[in-house]
């Protein structure tokens, strides 16, 4: 209804607001006294802001790479914002000096700044002639008619002549019935990369405690965020060229490949605490999150309605964060029984039950080849 350009330019505001509420909540000398106290329902005020912005900004961002792309280029633009979005997250290992000089209430603030900044930058690159020249484009390139466009030129959605009321049982009937969860193969598609997901959960939850313990007394377990961190710096490396050489493949038989190849690593780490084998579950892990994971979003955005991108992005997004509440709630146990500080250790044990849990989701996919087909074409 905003359309892409303004949704987007919405959900950073959104975004600049949470993280000046959050970073205002432990600089601005509130009372910190009980647990409903000043600061921690600021606090909680600037989160829910935050989530909220998130929740805007991702439909938008996707949406207008999914306007302003051709079949020729969708692959690219849609692994370059993957990649770019994880290059973000790499450079946050450089703010350790930064974060000693200032606290982590004044490196809260110089993300506040850094918000501003790109909702600046993105209203003057993103204006109005460039969004309608770049969706006229591409749609010329797709061989759209502009006529039964669900979206106008400036990526707004069209509105259409009100026809008569209907009852509201009726409506609900049709919203269940549309809704993108009625789809049996997209639920199962989207619901069985949980397994291997929690991978990417156990990147925070478990990895920097296991470098930390495993490899204690060495340099690796002095600065384990290098092991932690090294992820993204790769998958911004790898993303863009593994789009390029997997353009034309079929959607579905990437996901089978690059879900075996991130989720079969994890086995490496059963044969216990090795340098080499650390290293090689890293690089073949983001390996295979490269070949899949840009891909996912590509096909949910594509396959999504116009008027319909929240609702299916919503709901791509949805096992995403149940794979982080669900890891979250064993996890801590595993650390505890297989690694406990100061304690004996069995670190093979632990990846071992891990490696099972994600080598699922390409077992699955495997599985479901033949019933799947019907919604991935060549």
């Amino acid at each position: 209804r905003w359309g892409t350009r303004r949704g987007l330019l919405i959900a950073l505001g959104v975004l600049f607001i949470g993280r000046a509420i959050l970073s205002a909540s432990g600089t601005a000398g509130l009372s910190t006294e009980g647990a409903f106290s000043p600061a921690v329902l600021t606090l909680l005020t600037g989160i829910v802001i935050i989530l909220a912005g998130y929740g805007l900004y991702e439909p938008a961002s996707y949406g207008i790479v999914r306007q302003v792309t051709t079949p020729k280029t969708a692959a690219m633009g849609f692994a370059m914002l993957y990649a770019l979005m994880n290059l973000g997250g790499w450079l946050l290992s450089f703010l350790g000096p930064a974060r000693r000089a200032i606290g982590i209430g004044g490196l809260y603030w110089v993300f506040t700044g850094m918000t501003l900044v790109a909702l600046l930058v993105s209203a003057g690159i993103l204006n109005r002639r460039t969004m309608t020249d770049a969706i006229a484009s591409a749609r010329a390139a797709r061989g759209e008619d502009a006529d039964t466009a669900k979206t106008g030129i400036d990526g707004r959605l069209v509105k259409k002549p009100a026809g008569p009321p209907q009852p509201v049982l009726k409506r609900v009937l049709r919203w269940l019935r549309e809704h993108p969860m009625a789809d049996p193969r997209f639920s199962f598609f989207v619901f069985v990369l949980i397994p291997v997901q929690t991978l990417f959960a156990h990147q925070y939850l478990t990895l920097p405690l296991y470098v930390k313990r495993a490899y204690e007394g060495t340099w690796l377990g002095a600065n384990f965020e290098w092991a932690v961190n090294f992820n993204p710096l790769l998958i911004f490396i790898l993303v863009p060229i593994v789009a390029a050489m997997t353009r034309k493949t079929n959607v579905y038989r990437l996901h089978v490949v690059g879900t075996a190849i991130m989720a079969a690593p994890t086995f490496l780490l059963a044969f216990g605490p090795s340098v080499p084998m650390l290293a090689a579950y890293i690089v073949i892990m983001t390996f295979g999150e490269a070949i899949w994971q840009p891909r996912f979003l590509q096909y949910v955005a594509e396959t999504a309605p116009e008027d319909k991108m929240g609702a299916y992005l919503g709901v791509a997004r949805l096992p995403w964060f149940l794979t982080k509440m669900i890891t979250g709630l064993y996890a801590g146990w595993f650390l505890m029984h297989y690694i406990p500080e100061g304690g004996p250790m069995n670190s093979g044990g632990m990846w071992l039950w891990h490696g099972v849990v994600a080598i699922a989701t390409p077992i699955l996919l495997l599985l479901a080849a033949r019933w799947m087909r019907s919604n991935f074409r060549d």
